[in-house]
């Protein structure tokens, strides 16, 4: 008895009838991708998939023809400031179609740039959401900071270019302030690099060495190349971490959520080395003006006491019996040398010397005689 069958191509072709039935007009598809080539000849391939917890539920291939693509590409990136790439959550519009040889493929028309925006700032939320209700989010704040710190370990990538700029700016500072910055090695952006700074960070620690704070160093980037930084992981790491940890990620108008967790942020790696030499600055000025308050308290101190020997070199002047003996005054001294203040109790032919300014009379008691009281 012959069993009945359809050949492959009849299968084929009425799976591509019904597909092209259920979906007979362009779709929103949301899909991360998970593969990407774009080949020579301008047309795009990619891998859409989608996963949960388990893992991988479902994959599909795509095209973005080249007559799209080169539209596409440059709009995506020239407002999410990333090209499209591996991993990224998209939101595409999409035409299903069916082929008897190639199967199910995605022709993509068009992609959201805003939807990828959306979705990181989503998981962001969530992510500071979680921190406040794990009671993370404050706890760098309540560390202490050395009052004049040099000692730093450093986590960035050591061809990055704003390491290197920090570097430079710190240590050839005008005006020769030194410090000890060593680099732990990290990757600063991707997928991968929360967890490779976390081990920078733990590296820190396990290096036995007596480090003042922790700096996190990236320069500029774009928005999805930074959404690392806004990593749950990461981000509790840092905030319980027990050295104050210091972090400068981007540009002037990023602000992450590592940022918000640390002990403190600047925008540019530049403006922490500005950020560390203002310390510097700062105690060298209130020591010249503590010098300077020393100084002067010692010239005002010195001239209190040069006005006090003036007037005792005044006094001590006034009091010179000379002076007084060139104002017309005489001075009677007894045999023994000892000044005589009155008449009474002198002698007759007792032997007295009579000082004057330009010499000294010797002469003997004759008579004494009492003044009248007027």
């Amino acid at each position: 008895m012959g069993k009945e069958y359809i050949n492959l191509y009849d299968l084929q072709t009425s799976l591509k009838s019904g597909i092209e039935r259920l979906f007979p007009s362009r779709i929103w598809l949301k899909a991360e991708i998970s593969a990407m080539k774009a080949r020579i000849g301008g047309h795009c391939y990619l891998e859409l998939s989608q996963s949960d917890g388990t893992g991988l539920v479902a994959k599909a291939n795509a095209v973005i023809w080249a007559s799209r693509y080169r539209f596409i590409a440059p709009y995506f990136e020239s407002v999410t400031g990333s090209p499209l790439s591996e991993g990224m959550s998209v939101l595409v519009q999409a035409q299903v179609t069916f082929s008897q040889l190639y199967g199910l493929s995605l022709s993509i028309d068009d992609i959201d740039p805003d939807f990828s925006l959306g979705e990181k700032e989503r998981i962001r939320q969530q992510t500071i959401a979680r921190l406040e209700k794990d009671g993370l989010f404050d706890m760098q704040k309540s560390l202490a900071l050395a009052p004049l710190p040099g000692r730093f370990a450093v986590i960035s990538a050591e061809d990055a270019a704003g390491y290197r700029d920090f570097m430079r700016h710190l240590h050839e500072n005008p005006y020769g302030f030194s410090f000890v910055t060593d680099l732990f090695p990290a990757l600063m952006q991707g997928a991968e690099a929360p967890s490779s700074i976390v081990d920078a960070m733990d590296a820190v620690l396990g290096s036995g060495s007596d480090y003042d704070a922790v700096l996190i160093l990236r320069g500029g980037g774009s928005r999805i190349d930074l959404a690392c930084y806004d990593d749950y992981g990461l981000c509790s790491h840092i905030a319980q971490f027990p050295l104050p940890v210091f972090t400068a990620v981007g540009h002037d108008q990023d602000y992450h959520i590592c940022d918000m967790v640390s002990f403190g942020f600047l925008k540019t790696p530049t403006a922490l080395a500005d950020e560390i030499l203002g310390w510097y600055e700062d105690e060298d000025a209130r020591l010249l003006a503590f010098a300077s308050r020393l100084r002067r308290a010692f010239s005002s101190k010195i001239a209190a006491l040069d006005s006090r020997l003036s007037v005792l070199e005044a006094k001590i002047h006034g009091a010179d019996p000379r002076n007084i003996l060139r104002r017309g005054y005489v001075l009677v001294l007894d045999g023994s040398g000892v000044a005589l203040k009155k008449a009474s109790g002198r002698k007759k032919g007792e032997e007295v010397s009579l000082m004057f300014a330009d010499g000294v009379l010797k002469c003997v008691i004759d008579d004494i005689l009492p003044l009248k009281e007027k």
